[in-house]
């Protein structure tokens, strides 16, 4: 399914300036880098949440009821479960702001995979409802403007054990 989606736009409030490391001066190409780093970080974090921010409401308007949204184990982090009709679906969301490194969907491999089968297996350990299937869906976020983005949700995108 293909569609267009608009992120909300918030404006992240910046952490406070960052030092220069021990034996450099502003200014030099070390403490620039770092600053640089220290930015481009930011950026993706707040991309990555407008992004699930996104995927949240366009899963919503679907007939999904999110349950849980950056649900944590020791598995690692889920970024969406929610319930479709009588599916748990896990759903992992990548969003990018170009194709430099590959689409967005092209992040989820096979270590990502096996990450969310045993968080799967940990939120199930949790949750109520004995017999349910289990799905895994990746939400693909391209952004294409400033409150534009290309939007691609991949049902059943990989299956346990793939």
């Amino acid at each position: 399914m293909v569609i267009e989606a608009t992120l909300e736009r918030r404006e992240a409030q910046d952490p406070p300036g960052i030092a220069a490391s021990e034996g450099s001066q502003p200014g030099d190409s070390s403490s620039v880098e770092a600053a640089q780093n220290a930015e481009e970080s930011r950026h993706n974090i707040e991309l990555g949440r407008r992004g699930e921010e996104a995927a949240a409401r366009f899963l919503e308007r679907r007939g999904f009821e999110v349950l849980e949204r950056n649900w944590t184990c020791s598995a690692g982090e889920a970024d969406i479960i929610a319930q479709d009709e009588d599916t748990l679906v896990f759903v992992e969301v990548k969003t990018r702001s170009n194709t430099e490194k590959g689409l967005p969907e092209e992040a989820v491999d096979e270590r990502k995979r096996e990450r969310y089968e045993r968080i799967a297996a940990a939120f199930l350990q949790t949750y109520e409802t004995v017999d349910i299937a289990v799905r895994f869906d990746v939400v693909s976020i391209l952004v294409i403007g400033s409150e534009r983005a290309f939007l691609r949700h991949h049902v059943n995108a990989f299956s346990v054990g793939e």
